[in-house]
């Protein structure tokens, strides 16, 4: 990987924090309008695709998330669309009512498709994405993991997207699962850039400010190791680390650690588990006073 390629955020400039994304879901639209006045203008917030939520409730969220100044990146969990048409509807729909520039593709976590996507590569590779005005897409990374996938086939996953999407000429970010622990992410994102060939902006998974029993909820959906040696080396309770303070002490740590010419273009995306206000409000705090 060239220096060029490199040029990431840094513990010394502080820019990691700058560009940071946020989730949200169909419901969390009445938080986002009172968190709004917190979250930097052009800030990524991804809309997820959640059974329970509809095709309109989602447009309706990408679309206030643009009209408050931030950037749309609506969800497509490939295993949840019923047919091609619906995807298509969705795609033209967020084209038409919205104008979006950006997505995340997904999987999805039905075990057996609900229509004829299998993944997310098969959403990708029908080339509907570009056709809407699409230019950046992203993609899952599993540092951990997953409890159900095999590590050679998510790392084969990961290229192969990664290579349909720039074949279509079509920008790329890896958006991770949420961590407790910087250690196993440091040593993906190494893994990630050794060939050269990926240099696509990683964006770190944190989770935002949560009730213990939320956190540990999550993480055994998500294959997170949440275990005993993790709170050992922060000499803190998960309780301590995450719920009380928020994710200062592991975002501290990434940053002693990152090394944009080992690790690349990195940023943070929150997972807000303990809500979206309140985990904007914990991101505004904490960037105040590291000013």
């Amino acid at each position: 990987m060239t220096d060029t390629q490199s040029s990431g955020a840094t513990a010394e400039d502080g820019s990691i924090m700058d560009n940071y994304s946020i989730e949200m879901t169909a419901r969390d639209v009445e938080s986002l309008r009172e968190a709004s006045g917190a979250i930097p203008k052009k800030t990524a917030i991804s809309v997820a695709f959640l059974p329970g939520e509809d095709m309109a409730a989602r447009i309706g969220a990408a679309r206030l998330v643009k009209s408050l100044g931030f950037t749309p990146v609506p969800h497509i969990s490939a295993r949840r669309l019923l047919s091609h048409e619906d995807l298509t509807t969705f795609l033209s729909r967020l084209q038409t009512e919205v104008g979006v520039e950006r997505a995340f593709v997904v999987a999805g976590d039905p075990p057996t498709p609900l229509g004829p996507f299998e993944d997310a590569l098969a959403v990708i590779r029908t080339g509907e994405l570009a056709e809407i005005g699409v230019r950046k897409v992203g993609i899952s990374g599993y540092p951990e993991g997953h409890p159900d996938i095999p590590d050679d086939k998510l790392w084969d996953a990961l290229r192969t997207k990664h290579l349909a999407l720039t074949e279509q000429g079509l920008g790329v970010e890896i958006m991770t699962q949420f961590a407790f622990d910087s250690a196993p992410v440091l040593r993906w994102m190494e893994r990630v850039r050794q060939d050269g060939k990926i240099a696509a902006t990683v964006r770190v998974g944190l989770p935002g400010p949560a009730s213990v029993k939320t956190l540990l909820r999550f993480a055994g959906r998500c294959g997170v190791a949440a275990t005993a040696s993790v709170m050992a080396k922060y000499g803190v309770s998960i309780a301590q680390l995450l719920n009380t303070a928020g994710p200062s002490a592991l975002i501290d740590e990434f940053l002693e650690h990152l090394n944009p010419r080992i690790h690349g273009d990195v940023r943070f995306h929150f997972y807000p588990f303990g809500g979206l206000k309140k985990t904007v409000d914990w991101i505004h705090d904490y960037t105040a006073v590291s000013a």
